[in-house]
């Protein structure tokens, strides 16, 4: 019996022996498995996860939209030449009219006044011109006597040649009477429109202006217009002055017209840049036989020309800017950073342009971690979607085609100091 007791309490004290080795062997095999976990997750965690995208060719067509200004074919500010009173306007806004019609009157007693002056003086120089002729040559007939000296004779010579030189003075001064008078009659300029009428009758106008206003400013009379066809002022960005060449067209909008196009024709360009603005002074010419366009319109212009396809574009979170210049973040073949110098563009949207330092070819790192070195390895994963910009390919694939952003004014590209 009491071996018995004592076998079984042998057989107990092994199971419990080896029950505490069994969990004692778990228990460092389960810290060793943790362990190695735990060495893994923090090596993999060292390892940057960055998805990739593609440069893509640039759009084909460049597009942009741009404010001007439509004005009339020609258009003429209409002053006096002659100072008085308004006797009559003719014509009043909005008239049609033809070359020489007559717009207003003017009463000018004074110009009267000087005009028949002017006229007396001219009879007054004719008779003393003729007497003065008439003396000369009683004068040459004494020379044969030897009446008069010679000295004589040269004075009256001289003093008819000089009653003359006034006669003729006189009739050229009565000539520009003639021509003022001829003003007193304000008239068309051109077959056009009188887009201005700023007088009314018994204002007083200012010879070289228009009527004067209590504080004595000078304004035109009228102002008419030749609106057959307009002519379209638009300030281009030096940018996108490549587009200004002969057979360029533009898409011209007016909010008058919310729903109708009209069709612009390139016609000239400034050949300079406003140093405040950057911008060139372009002109285009729009068919106007409908004379449904006004002068002074707003109008909104939408150019569209070629556009070089070999330029590729990339997100512009990708681009990268430190002291030595813009960047990009390039994943090489075995998944290692190399940071390769590029050159910018036009800002095109969400994307830029990149004229020089990459290819189609490149896995250029989306939004880099600002702590990325070179030469780093990197892990590549999917883009994540509504954070990365388009479609992006990791590992190496090509990108489908973008879609195609406006053109915006020309400004240097948005750079991220990302490292």
């Amino acid at each position: 019996m009491r071996k018995s007791k004592s076998k079984s309490g042998v057989i107990l004290a092994v199971v419990v022996v080896a029950a505490v080795g069994g969990l004692g062997g778990y228990q460092v095999y389960d810290q060793i498995h943790r362990t190695e976990e735990l060495r893994e997750e923090t090596l993999e965690g060292a390892i940057p996860k960055i998805s990739v995208v593609n440069p893509e060719p640039g759009p084909t067509e460049q597009k942009l939209t741009l404010p001007g200004s439509v004005e009339a074919w020609y258009q003429a500010p209409i002053y006096a030449q002659v100072s008085g009173y308004v006797k009559m306007w003719h014509k009043d806004f909005g008239a049609h009219v033809k070359t020489g019609d007559l717009l207003a009157e003017i009463n000018t007693p004074a110009l009267d006044a000087q005009y028949a002056q002017a006229k007396a003086d001219l009879r007054s120089a004719e008779a003393k011109y003729h007497l003065a002729v008439v003396t000369a040559k009683r004068w040459v007939a004494l020379r044969h006597s030897q009446a008069v000296s010679e000295q004589s004779i040269t004075e009256q010579e001289a003093n008819a040649r000089s009653e003359k030189a006034l006669f003729e003075a006189a009739q050229q001064n009565v000539k520009r009477f003639e021509a003022l008078q001829k003003f007193k009659h304000i008239v068309a300029p051109f077959d056009g429109t009188v887009t201005s009428r700023s007088i009314n009758v018994g204002d007083l106008v200012n010879e070289g202006g228009g009527n004067l206003g209590a504080s004595g400013d000078a304004t035109e009379l009228f102002s008419v217009a030749d609106t057959h066809a307009m002519r379209l002022f638009v300030s281009v960005p030096a940018v996108f002055s490549y587009m200004l060449k002969p057979g360029l067209t533009a898409d011209v909008e007016v909010p008058q017209y919310p729903n109708r196009h009209y069709t612009a024709d390139f016609l000239t360009v400034a050949k300079g840049y406003d140093p405040n603005t950057r911008t060139a002074v372009t002109e285009f010419t729009i068919d106007n036989t409908d004379a449904s366009l006004w002068p002074g319109s707003y109008a909104t212009v939408k150019l569209t020309a070629p556009a070089d396809s070999h330029i590729l574009t990339i997100p512009t979170s990708a681009l990268v800017f430190e002291e030595n210049g813009l960047q990009v973040a390039s994943v090489t073949a075995d998944n290692h950073i190399h940071f390769k110098p590029i050159t910018s563009g036009k800002v095109l949207g969400e994307r830029v342009q990149i004229t020089d330092g990459l290819t189609t070819a490149d896995r250029i790192a989306d939004n880099p971690p600002a702590a990325l070195m070179e030469g780093e390895e990197v892990q590549l994963v999917p883009p994540t979607p509504g954070y990365n910009h388009g479609p992006s390919n990791h590992a190496g694939a090509q990108d489908e085609t973008s879609e195609h952003a406006g053109a915006a004014a020309h400004q240097p590209p948005v750079q991220e100091a990302n490292r």
